[in-house]
């Protein structure tokens, strides 16, 4: 009856409506990346979740041949391993929960929708945390706030990553905090710290605030210790065991600004911080503009109370803290990057805690400005064109001027397929970025142009088949000079495969398909080489003085 009741609101009502809106709007765009071969070279990542799925669901647990050529080992000079856990690189046991949900969807493209569902049942549970404080008007504008949000929407028309958990394990925690309901708080505290191994940093700010807003001063300390030894025994002993990617690699490559050594742990890291305060408060505001930029990005669809709530400030802090010490400033100071996802739960239980104390605040005036902000925020997420999610719609660039048609992309889309047909499921392969995730539902494959990995056999083989998408490099490299680069490299290797025994078998709107041992279609040989002196103008132009 209670709920009869609640589903008649006016407010609810058009809350749901926006969360389908926003569901359906986001289902279509990360659908239509994935089957036009359009994703970024992030799409990687997309492959790399899918295998780990895969094996995971075969019995095979947080494998996968993908995720080793990122390890440290590789980069070292080894070769990739089939048998290699991810758990050594980022420790994601709340990834289990969701094996039920991909043994129904064994796709790629399942991930995507699982991630867009996962986001949009958040809001609910948001809606949920502001009525119980506020209105249903003002609690309907905090969710509408939500799902225009940057930092909402850019990490969920991205790639498939852990961190699309966290709003919903967040609100869900935090709620439960409310109603005093202590078995869910610490269920959905212990799946906090398993979405990511630095996850916790998230439930350590949650305990800060309880600490000093003295509403729940022992919970919020145990959350702390919690969080802290987590993170610790997590990062220095657990991980270890399966790789030294933690500090061989990701301590040094985030926070090597801080460190002078080749290896790290994050006890290392902290005390090299510790150490460095003058150095401490300097990455934390610079680069200046680019700092303010992106705090702005996550003040802008709460119309700005995020600047003034300092239950805000307690409850993103600590996130906030660690990208803004990230090494790699470009892409983590990003709303759009899916980093930013793990200060939306803190900013916006901050907004909710904030309008509490100001209820006079919410007038009409406010209320037209505050719709205001999410239309601008929407803008800049538009224009932005996140995970290039809109490309369908928006140029990637106009000086120079580079534009590729819906037409034209499913057009090459179908020529991918095509090639893609005459590879055997079970075969091991090689594929760059944007096709490399159709083929990870397999226990061998690699990233174009790695082709030889260890088997289970613990033998050092090469792969049967290679497959490179040169048409999307030769489409954005007038705008961008990476894209140049990587075409360049992306030929010598086709070459040097082609040289290794490996038939051109096919050849295909500029995509070439290899196997290894076969003998090399003529017809396909000759355009290829026709292709190369195509190409021969614009790097002779790249090398010219």
């Amino acid at each position: 009856m209670i709920w009869q009741k609640a589903f008649k609101s006016p407010q609810l009502q058009f809350v749901i409506g926006v969360a389908i809106l926003f569901w359906g709007v986001c289902c279509i765009l990360v659908l239509h990346r994935y089957y036009n071969f359009s994703l970024t070279y992030v799409s990687f990542d997309q492959g790399i979740f899918n295998q780990v799925f895969w094996n995971s669901l075969h019995g095979r647990l947080f494998e996968s041949s993908l995720s080793s050529t990122e390890s440290a080992s590789v980069m070292q000079g080894d070769i990739p391993d089939v048998s290699y856990r991810r758990l050594g690189q980022h420790f994601t046991p709340a990834l289990l929960l969701w094996l039920p949900f991909y043994a129904f969807f064994q796709s790629p493209a399942g991930l995507s929708i699982l991630q867009v569902t996962l986001v949009t049942a958040a809001g609910f549970v948001l809606y949920a945390l502001a009525r119980h404080y506020h209105s249903p008007q003002l609690s309907s504008l905090i969710v509408v706030s939500y799902f225009g949000a940057i930092a909402v929407i850019g990490p969920t028309v991205a790639n498939f990553h852990d961190i699309c958990q966290i709003p919903l394990y967040g609100f869900g925690l935090l709620l439960a905090l409310e109603k005093r309901r202590w078995w869910i708080v610490g269920i959905l505290a212990i799946l906090l710290l398993l979405v990511r191994e630095d996850s916790g940093i998230i439930l350590f700010s949650i305990g800060f605030y309880l600490v000093i807003s003295r509403r729940y001063p022992r919970i919020g300390v145990g959350l702390c210790l919690l969080s802290l030894a987590y993170i610790l025994l997590v990062t220095n002993l657990i991980m270890p065991l399966f790789s030294q990617d933690i500090s061989q690699r990701f301590m040094v490559e985030q926070f090597g600004q801080f460190v002078d050594n080749e290896e790290a742990s994050t006890l290392d890291v902290l005390w090299a911080i510790a150490r460095n305060p003058g150095q401490l408060i300097v990455e934390i505001v610079t680069p200046v503009g680019k700092t303010i930029s992106y705090l702005l990005g996550h003040w802008v669809p709460l119309a700005f109370v995020p600047l003034v709530a300092p239950e805000a400030w307690a409850l993103a802090g600590f996130p906030l803290l660690k990208i803004l010490l990230l090494k790699a400033e470009v892409t983590a100071l990003s709303p759009h990057w899916r980093y930013a996802m793990s200060l939306v739960p803190g900013l916006f239980y901050g907004t909710i805690l904030w309008w509490a104390k100001h209820p006079d605040r919410f007038t009409r005036q406010f209320r037209f400005f505050w719709t205001a902000c999410i239309g601008l925020s929407l803008f800049f997420t538009l224009t932005a064109n996140p995970s290039h999610a809109l490309s369908w719609a928006i140029p990637d660039s106009f000086q120079p001027w580079v534009y590729v048609s819906p037409p034209q992309q499913w057009q090459h889309s179908q020529a991918v397929r095509s090639l893609l047909a005459q590879i055997p499921s079970d075969a091991s392969v090689t594929a760059t970025d944007q096709i490399v995730s159709h083929l990870s539902s397999r226990r061998e494959a690699l990233r174009f142009p790695s082709f030889q990995l260890r088997n289970d056999l613990d033998e050092s083989v090469s792969v049967e088949y290679a497959i490179a998408d040169l048409w999307y490099l030769q489409q954005y490299e007038p705008a961008f000079e990476s894209y140049r680069e990587s075409l360049k490299s992306m030929i010598d290797a086709t070459n040097t495969l082609i040289e290794r025994q490996y038939g051109l078998i096919g050849f295909e709107d500029r995509v070439v398909l290899l196997q290894n041992g076969a003998n090399s279609n003529q017809t396909a040989l000759n355009a290829w080489t026709i292709y190369q002196q195509e190409l021969a103008p614009i790097f002779s132009n790249e090398v010219s003085p």
